[in-house]
Protein backbone atom coordinates (compact mmCIF):
# COMPACT_ATOMS: atom_id res chain seq x y z
CA UNK A 1 0.00 0.00 0.00
CA UNK A 2 1.27 3.29 -1.18
CA UNK A 3 0.86 5.35 1.93
CA UNK A 4 2.66 8.52 0.66
CA UNK A 5 0.07 8.88 -2.00
CA UNK A 6 -2.51 8.19 0.73
CA UNK A 7 -1.22 11.09 2.68
CA UNK A 8 -0.16 13.75 -0.19
CA UNK A 9 -4.40 12.89 -1.27
CA UNK A 10 -5.28 13.72 2.31
CA UNK A 11 -3.22 16.69 2.54
CA UNK A 12 -5.50 18.19 0.35
CA UNK A 13 -8.80 18.04 2.12
CA UNK A 14 -6.42 19.62 5.75
CA UNK A 15 -7.13 23.41 3.95
CA UNK A 16 -11.24 23.01 3.62
CA UNK A 17 -12.03 21.05 7.39
CA UNK A 18 -12.50 23.51 10.53
CA UNK A 19 -10.05 23.02 13.51
CA UNK A 20 -11.74 19.68 14.89
CA UNK A 21 -10.98 18.23 10.80
CA UNK A 22 -7.56 19.33 11.09
CA UNK A 23 -7.31 18.01 14.85
CA UNK A 24 -9.04 14.72 13.34
CA UNK A 25 -6.41 14.41 10.32
CA UNK A 26 -3.48 14.53 12.77
CA UNK A 27 -4.92 11.91 14.52
CA UNK A 28 -5.41 9.91 11.88
CA UNK A 29 -1.87 10.27 10.37
CA UNK A 30 0.15 9.75 13.54
CA UNK A 31 -2.05 7.42 16.07
CA UNK A 32 -3.22 5.21 13.07
CA UNK A 33 -1.18 5.21 10.12
CA UNK A 34 2.03 5.42 11.32
CA UNK A 35 1.47 3.05 14.12
CA UNK A 36 0.31 0.89 11.72
CA UNK A 37 2.97 1.02 8.96
CA UNK A 38 5.95 1.47 11.81
CA UNK A 39 4.70 -1.10 13.94
CA UNK A 40 1.77 -3.14 13.86
CA UNK A 41 2.11 -4.67 10.41
CA UNK A 42 5.13 -6.34 11.81
CA UNK A 43 3.26 -7.93 14.76
CA UNK A 44 0.86 -9.75 12.21
CA UNK A 45 3.35 -10.25 9.48
CA UNK A 46 3.99 -13.90 10.97
CA UNK A 47 0.78 -14.49 12.84
CA UNK A 48 0.04 -17.16 10.66
CA UNK A 49 3.31 -19.41 11.19
CA UNK A 50 3.34 -18.61 15.27
CA UNK A 51 -0.41 -20.37 15.37
CA UNK A 52 0.97 -23.87 17.06
CA UNK A 53 -1.85 -26.50 17.49
CA UNK A 54 -0.66 -30.06 18.79
CA UNK A 55 -1.15 -31.97 16.11
CA UNK A 56 0.33 -32.98 12.83
CA UNK A 57 -3.02 -33.61 11.01
CA UNK A 58 -2.88 -31.82 7.33
CA UNK A 59 -4.83 -28.82 7.32
CA UNK A 60 -6.01 -29.10 10.79
CA UNK A 61 -3.94 -25.77 11.95
CA UNK A 62 -5.14 -23.60 8.50
CA UNK A 63 -8.86 -24.24 9.31
CA UNK A 64 -8.49 -23.51 12.88
CA UNK A 65 -6.91 -20.66 12.09
CA UNK A 66 -9.17 -19.26 9.25
CA UNK A 67 -11.90 -20.35 11.81
CA UNK A 68 -10.49 -17.58 14.92
CA UNK A 69 -9.23 -15.96 12.62
CA UNK A 70 -11.31 -15.28 9.38
CA UNK A 71 -9.90 -11.98 8.84
CA UNK A 72 -6.65 -10.44 10.32
CA UNK A 73 -6.46 -7.15 12.53
CA UNK A 74 -4.52 -5.63 10.34
CA UNK A 75 -6.47 -6.40 6.79
CA UNK A 76 -9.38 -5.01 8.74
CA UNK A 77 -7.32 -2.17 10.08
CA UNK A 78 -6.11 -1.32 6.28
CA UNK A 79 -9.33 -1.79 5.09
CA UNK A 80 -11.01 0.97 8.27
CA UNK A 81 -8.40 3.13 6.98
CA UNK A 82 -9.44 3.73 3.54
CA UNK A 83 -13.04 3.52 4.11
CA UNK A 84 -12.67 6.27 6.71
CA UNK A 85 -10.73 8.77 4.87
CA UNK A 86 -12.85 8.29 1.67
CA UNK A 87 -15.82 10.39 2.44
CA UNK A 88 -13.40 13.21 2.84
CA UNK A 89 -12.50 13.49 -0.96
CA UNK A 90 -16.19 14.01 -1.76
CA UNK A 91 -15.30 17.51 -0.39
CA UNK A 92 -12.03 17.86 -2.58
CA UNK A 93 -14.14 16.66 -5.51
CA UNK A 94 -17.21 19.04 -4.45
CA UNK A 95 -14.23 21.87 -4.74
CA UNK A 96 -12.78 21.10 -7.48
CA UNK A 97 -16.52 21.45 -9.18
CA UNK A 98 -16.87 24.47 -8.16
CA UNK A 99 -13.49 25.34 -9.57
CA UNK A 100 -14.49 24.32 -12.89
CA UNK A 101 -17.84 26.48 -12.80
CA UNK A 102 -15.23 29.03 -12.11
CA UNK A 103 -12.92 28.83 -15.09
CA UNK A 104 -15.94 27.99 -17.61
CA UNK A 105 -17.39 31.10 -16.78
CA UNK A 106 -14.64 33.08 -17.02
CA UNK A 107 -13.83 31.80 -20.14
CA UNK A 108 -17.74 32.95 -21.55
CA UNK A 109 -16.46 36.50 -20.09
CA UNK A 110 -18.37 36.86 -17.20
CA UNK A 111 -16.89 39.13 -14.70
CA UNK A 112 -19.12 38.45 -12.07
CA UNK A 113 -17.85 35.27 -10.17
CA UNK A 114 -20.24 32.86 -9.00
CA UNK A 115 -18.48 32.28 -6.01
CA UNK A 116 -16.27 34.18 -3.57
CA UNK A 117 -14.36 31.69 -2.41
CA UNK A 118 -14.50 28.14 -3.69
CA UNK A 119 -12.96 26.76 -0.81
CA UNK A 120 -15.44 28.38 1.64
CA UNK A 121 -18.46 26.18 3.08
CA UNK A 122 -21.28 27.36 2.44
CA UNK A 123 -24.67 25.96 0.06
CA UNK A 124 -23.74 22.80 -1.53
CA UNK A 125 -20.06 22.39 0.13
CA UNK A 126 -21.81 22.79 3.70
CA UNK A 127 -23.98 20.11 3.46
CA UNK A 128 -21.40 18.07 1.52
CA UNK A 129 -18.47 18.56 4.25
CA UNK A 130 -21.34 17.57 6.71
CA UNK A 131 -22.32 14.53 4.72
CA UNK A 132 -18.64 13.17 5.03
CA UNK A 133 -18.24 13.79 8.55
CA UNK A 134 -21.42 11.66 9.32
CA UNK A 135 -20.30 8.72 6.40
CA UNK A 136 -16.93 8.69 8.44
CA UNK A 137 -18.74 8.32 12.01
CA UNK A 138 -20.69 5.48 10.47
CA UNK A 139 -17.28 3.88 8.85
CA UNK A 140 -15.96 3.99 12.37
CA UNK A 141 -18.78 2.58 14.36
CA UNK A 142 -19.14 -0.34 11.55
CA UNK A 143 -15.91 -1.50 11.52
CA UNK A 144 -15.77 -1.10 15.24
CA UNK A 145 -18.76 -2.97 15.63
CA UNK A 146 -17.12 -6.51 13.43
CA UNK A 147 -14.14 -6.19 14.75
CA UNK A 148 -16.06 -6.50 18.67
CA UNK A 149 -18.53 -9.25 16.87
CA UNK A 150 -15.73 -11.09 15.44
CA UNK A 151 -13.13 -11.39 18.31
CA UNK A 152 -15.29 -11.02 21.54
CA UNK A 153 -14.88 -7.59 23.15
CA UNK A 154 -11.54 -7.02 20.91
CA UNK A 155 -9.99 -10.09 23.28
CA UNK A 156 -7.42 -12.37 22.46
CA UNK A 157 -6.95 -15.42 24.22
CA UNK A 158 -3.46 -17.08 24.70
CA UNK A 159 -5.20 -20.33 23.88
CA UNK A 160 -7.89 -21.51 21.82
CA UNK A 161 -9.40 -24.89 21.50
CA UNK A 162 -10.01 -26.24 17.95
CA UNK A 163 -12.73 -29.24 16.84
CA UNK A 164 -13.23 -28.18 13.10
CA UNK A 165 -12.96 -31.18 10.31
CA UNK A 166 -10.38 -32.13 9.09
CA UNK A 167 -8.95 -32.30 13.20
CA UNK A 168 -9.46 -35.28 14.62
CA UNK A 169 -10.49 -34.26 17.87
CA UNK A 170 -10.60 -31.52 19.81
CA UNK A 171 -7.18 -29.67 19.33
CA UNK A 172 -5.38 -26.84 21.43
CA UNK A 173 -3.47 -23.87 19.38
CA UNK A 174 -1.43 -21.06 20.58
CA UNK A 175 -1.61 -17.92 19.12
CA UNK A 176 1.65 -15.61 18.78
CA UNK A 177 2.47 -13.02 20.33
CA UNK A 178 -0.90 -12.50 22.43
CA UNK A 179 0.04 -9.65 24.68
CA UNK A 180 1.42 -7.34 22.20
CA UNK A 181 -1.34 -7.91 19.91
CA UNK A 182 -3.50 -7.64 22.44
CA UNK A 183 -2.42 -4.17 23.33
CA UNK A 184 -2.23 -3.30 19.77
CA UNK A 185 -5.38 -4.07 19.07
CA UNK A 186 -7.02 -1.94 22.02
CA UNK A 187 -4.50 1.15 21.06
CA UNK A 188 -6.07 1.21 17.62
CA UNK A 189 -9.73 0.73 18.91
CA UNK A 190 -8.98 3.72 21.07
CA UNK A 191 -7.88 5.68 18.37
CA UNK A 192 -10.99 4.59 16.35
CA UNK A 193 -13.08 6.17 19.04
CA UNK A 194 -10.86 9.54 19.74
CA UNK A 195 -11.66 10.10 15.93
CA UNK A 196 -15.63 9.33 16.34
CA UNK A 197 -15.88 11.95 19.34
CA UNK A 198 -13.48 14.43 17.12
CA UNK A 199 -16.26 13.98 14.39
CA UNK A 200 -19.42 13.77 16.35
CA UNK A 201 -17.66 17.67 17.76
CA UNK A 202 -17.46 18.71 14.14
CA UNK A 203 -21.09 18.02 13.51
CA UNK A 204 -21.88 19.49 16.71
CA UNK A 205 -19.93 22.77 15.60
CA UNK A 206 -21.09 22.93 12.23
CA UNK A 207 -24.41 22.68 13.49
CA UNK A 208 -24.49 25.11 16.37
CA UNK A 209 -22.65 27.88 13.71
CA UNK A 210 -24.95 27.68 11.13
CA UNK A 211 -27.74 27.37 13.61
CA UNK A 212 -26.27 30.39 14.93
CA UNK A 213 -25.25 32.58 11.80
CA UNK A 214 -29.46 31.59 10.52
CA UNK A 215 -30.64 33.54 14.02
CA UNK A 216 -28.18 36.14 13.47
CA UNK A 217 -29.86 37.26 9.99
CA UNK A 218 -32.71 37.01 11.18
CA UNK A 219 -32.49 39.49 13.45
CA UNK A 220 -30.81 41.78 11.42
CA UNK A 221 -33.56 42.06 9.12
CA UNK A 222 -35.63 42.35 12.14
CA UNK A 223 -33.77 45.46 13.38
CA UNK A 224 -34.20 46.56 9.92
CA UNK A 225 -37.68 46.55 9.01
CA UNK A 226 -38.28 47.59 12.03
CA UNK A 227 -36.00 51.16 11.92
CA UNK A 228 -37.83 51.55 8.37
CA UNK A 229 -40.84 51.72 9.83
CA UNK A 230 -40.02 54.18 12.58
CA UNK A 231 -38.36 55.93 9.87
CA UNK A 232 -41.42 56.10 7.23
CA UNK A 233 -44.04 56.55 10.45
CA UNK A 234 -41.56 60.08 10.71
CA UNK A 235 -41.45 61.26 8.02
CA UNK A 236 -45.30 60.74 7.05
CA UNK A 237 -45.87 62.85 9.80
CA UNK A 238 -43.01 65.64 10.17
CA UNK A 239 -45.65 68.79 10.21
CA UNK A 240 -48.15 67.32 12.49
CA UNK A 241 -47.05 68.56 15.88
CA UNK A 242 -45.84 72.27 14.44
CA UNK A 243 -47.61 75.53 15.47
CA UNK A 244 -50.32 77.43 13.26
CA UNK A 245 -47.93 80.10 13.42
CA UNK A 246 -45.33 77.97 12.20
CA UNK A 247 -47.41 75.69 9.33
CA UNK A 248 -48.40 79.22 7.74
CA UNK A 249 -44.79 79.75 6.68
CA UNK A 250 -44.50 75.79 5.21
CA UNK A 251 -45.31 75.99 1.83
CA UNK A 252 -48.47 73.65 0.54
CA UNK A 253 -47.34 70.68 -1.80
CA UNK A 254 -48.77 68.43 -4.10
CA UNK A 255 -47.80 64.89 -2.96
CA UNK A 256 -49.61 63.33 -5.90
CA UNK A 257 -47.38 61.49 -8.03
CA UNK A 258 -46.08 62.76 -11.52
CA UNK A 259 -46.86 66.67 -10.51
CA UNK A 260 -43.75 68.89 -9.09
CA UNK A 261 -43.85 69.95 -5.99
CA UNK A 262 -43.79 73.36 -6.18
CA UNK A 263 -45.48 75.81 -3.92
CA UNK A 264 -48.92 77.79 -3.52
CA UNK A 265 -49.39 81.33 -4.66
CA UNK A 266 -49.36 83.74 -1.79
CA UNK A 267 -52.88 85.09 -1.82
CA UNK A 268 -53.80 80.86 -2.35
CA UNK A 269 -52.46 80.26 1.45
CA UNK A 270 -54.40 79.40 3.88
CA UNK A 271 -54.27 81.76 7.35
CA UNK A 272 -55.85 81.34 10.41
CA UNK A 273 -58.63 84.54 11.34
CA UNK A 274 -57.19 86.78 13.84
CA UNK A 275 -59.31 86.17 17.20
CA UNK A 276 -57.76 89.44 19.17
CA UNK A 277 -59.14 91.45 16.81
CA UNK A 278 -62.57 90.19 16.62
CA UNK A 279 -63.18 90.52 20.02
Amino acid sequence: MDWKTFQALLSGVNKYSTAFGRIWLSVVFVFRVMVYVVAAERVWSDDQKDFDCNTKQPGCANVCYDHYFPISHIRLWALQLIFVTCPSFMVMMHVAYRDERERKNAMHGNKDKLYENTGKRHGGLWWTYLLSLFVKTGIEISFLYILHKIYDSFYLPRLVKCEVSPCPNQVDCYIGHPTEKKVFTYFMVGASALCIVLNVCEIIYLVSKRIAHIAQNKRRKRNTMALNERYSKENSCSDCTLPMSQLEKQPLRFQSPGHLQAPLPTHMRASAPNLSSAA
